[in-house]
C-alpha cells in the first residue's frame, strides 16, 4: 500500500471541460509508473470503465465528450503503481470518491413546514462553464418549475419560489462548486388539514447551444411539505361563535358586526344578523357575510 489517495477535480483544457486524476507520489526511491482507470456509474450500484491510461506522471485527465463521459455522470479514477522494469511487482489498486459532474442541488431534498419560512435552495455546477468565443456573455440559463406529485386536485402549488429562472455565471473552482447561485423555497399556506404533501423542483437549461449542457437535465429536487393546524373562527346557527382561541358566546343583536379583523394585514369578516324568532323569542340568525 502506497496511500497513493488519487482526487478528482475538474478543469478547462482550451475550452473544453475535462477532469483530472490526481495523486500523491510515494517517497520511495523505486522508479515507478502508474496505472489510471476511468470509470462511471452506468446504472446504480455498477461502475463501467471507460478509459485507461499508463503514465510516469502524478495525474491523468479525461475530456467529458458528451459521448462516454456525459454530464450528469458519477465517475472515478482507480489508481495503481508498479515499477518501469517489471508490472509484476504493483501496489494495491486504489479508488477515488466518486465525483459527480453536471448540475445539482444542494440541499439534495427539503422537509418544509406551512409556517411561511423561508428555505435557501442552491444550484451549483461542479464542472467549470465555458462559452467559447462569447466570454463577455457566458452564462447557462435554468428554467425552474415545480410538481405536486400527490395532487388529487387542482388546487394551488404546495410551494413557491422566489425565482422562476436563475443564470448560473462562471466562478473559479472551489468546495466542488465552480458557479453558484441560490434561491428561496416557502411552503404554500392553504389554511386546511390536507396531510403533508410532496413536490418536485425541476430545472433544467434554456437556449444553451453546447452539445454538452444542452442534453442535461439535473436531478429534481424532492419537497416533502408538512401539514400545519390553521386556525379557525366560527359563527353559526343563532348565532354561536367560537373565537380562534376556543372562546364561546352568542350574540343575539340584529345588524351587521365586525366578526373577525387582522392587525398585520388589510383583512377582516363581517356578518350581517336578522330577526329569525319572530314575535315568541327575540332571537337573531347569521343572514349574510362579507370578507375582505
Amino acid at each position: 500500500s502506497l496511500a497513493l489517495q488519487p482526487m478528482i477535480t475538474p478543469e478547462l483544457v482550451q475550452g473544453r471541460v475535462h477532469l483530472k486524476c490526481t495523486y500523491s507520489l510515494p517517497s520511495s526511491k523505486l522508479l515507478l509508473q502508474y496505472r489510471v482507470v476511468w470509470s462511471h456509474l452506468s446504472v446504480p450500484g455498477k461502475k463501467e470503465q471507460i478509459q485507461q491510461d499508463t503514465t510516469l506522471q502524478s495525474f491523468s485527465s479525461i475530456e467529458m465528450n458528451g459521448v462516454n463521459l456525459r454530464l450528469g455522470d458519477t465517475v472515478f479514477c482507480t489508481v495503481t503503481a508498479f515499477t518501469r522494469d517489471t508490472s509484476e511487482q504493483q501496489s494495491l489498486p486504489e479508488e477515488s470518491k466518486g465525483f459527480y459532474a453536471g448540475i445539482k442541488f444542494l440541499p439534495e431534498s427539503l422537509e418544509i413546514a406551512e409556517d411561511g419560512k423561508e428555505h435557501v435552495l442552491t444550484i451549483l455546477s461542479t464542472v467549470p462553464i465555458a462559452c467559447p468565443g462569447q466570454e463577455d456573455f457566458c452564462k447557462i440559463t435554468l428554467q425552474l418549475s415545480t410538481e405536486d406529485l400527490d395532487s388529487q386536485f387542482l388546487g394551488p402549488p404546495n410551494i413557491a419560489l422566489s425565482a422562476c429562472q436563475v443564470d448560473l455565471l462562471p466562478a473559479p473552482c472551489s468546495e466542488s462548486s465552480c458557479a453558484a447561485v441560490a434561491l428561496t423555497v416557502t411552503a404554500v399556506t392553504d389554511f386546511a388539514l390536507d396531510g403533508n404533501h410532496v413536490s418536485h423542483i425541476r430545472a433544467e437549461p434554456v437556449g444553451w447551444r453546447d452539445w454538452l449542457w444542452r442534453a442535461h437535465t439535473p436531478k429534481d429536487v424532492k419537497v416533502t411539505v408538512r401539514d400545519l393546524p390553521t386556525g379557525n373562527c366560527y359563527s353559526f346557527t343563532d348565532p354561536h361563535i367560537i373565537t380562534f382561541d376556543g372562546w364561546r358566546y352568542n350574540n343575539d343583536k340584529i345588524g351587521t358586526f365586525l366578526l373577525c379583523q387582522s392587525v398585520s394585514r388589510a383583512f377582516e369578516v363581517h356578518v350581517r344578523q336578522w330577526d329569525c324568532g319572530g314575535h315568541r323569542s327575540a332571537t337573531a340568525c347569521n343572514c349574510g357575510v362579507a370578507a375582505r
